[in-house]
């Protein structure tokens, strides 16, 4: 049996019109909840968690729980939340807005065409425009600050959507803790998601992945990045 909700709830609901937040929105309204697999196998979703994001995006509450699947996995699961903090969050914003070309053309003049997190250069067509801090906890930023912008890989953004929907600032929605993160600032960073790491990020190209490939086969059966380490502690203890 659907759950009954606030007319003011259901008109925000029905008011949205993008196909993904839309498809979400539906499938809740008809079952009560939707998992990564309805996303992923019967709608064809490969980033469940964005698919949720554009729901959130439309100042809808949605609540992340686990449910165990027909084989005992845990999987993750979204549902409607509390249609009284609607309010709360249409007020801080009626949903995000598409990140201009402008912006885009900002942050490769003065960075150049390359992924903030992984280093690597890239045709402009390629690279992804993000907010730095995640626009679910500092909301919408102006973009003639386009220091609060980063450039980043598709593989970038998909990696970081998900350590920070899985980041337990994800609830707190603190923007300082976000300020020192590897996500948001790679290049001034004291902390991963929380976690005391750093990250080394090495791409190889051109006649360098022959060296890789070299690499790979010394490594035997460490791990190419702990040669690295291993090479590194060495040349610091020279």
């Amino acid at each position: 049996m659907a759950k009954k909700y606030p007319k003011k709830f259901l008109d925000l609901l029905n008011s949205v019109v993008n196909k993904r937040p839309k498809t979400v929105i539906q499938h809740i309204l008809k079952y009560g909840f939707i998992t990564s697999h309805d996303l992923k196998d019967k709608y064809g979703y490969e980033h469940p968690p964005r698919a949720v994001r554009d729901v959130r995006e439309h100042g809808i509450p949605i609540e992340t729980y686990r449910i165990k699947d027909a084989f005992g996995k845990h999987i993750a699961a979204y549902r409607f939340g509390d249609p009284r903090k609607v309010k709360n969050l249409v007020a801080k914003s009626s949903g995000r807005t598409v990140l201009s070309k402008a912006l885009k053309q900002a942050l490769i003049d003065k960075y150049g065409s390359k992924c903030f997190i992984y280093s690597e250069s890239l045709d402009e067509n390629l690279l992804q425009v993000d907010h730095r801090i995640p626009y679910e906890i500092k909301g919408a930023q102006p973009e003639k600050n386009i220091d609060s912008f980063m450039l980043l890989s598709p593989s970038a953004n998909r990696a970081k959507s998900w350590t920070c929907e899985h980041c337990s600032n994800w609830i707190k929605k603190d923007s300082a803790f976000c300020n020192m993160c590897f996500w948001a600032f790679p290049e001034k960073y004291t902390h991963i998601a929380g976690k005391e790491q750093k990250i080394l990020s090495i791409v190889f190209t051109g006649d360098e992945i022959d060296d890789y490939n070299q690499l790979i086969k010394l490594s035997g059966l460490m791990k190419p990045e702990d040669i690295v380490k291993s090479l590194i502690k060495n040349f610091i203890n020279e």
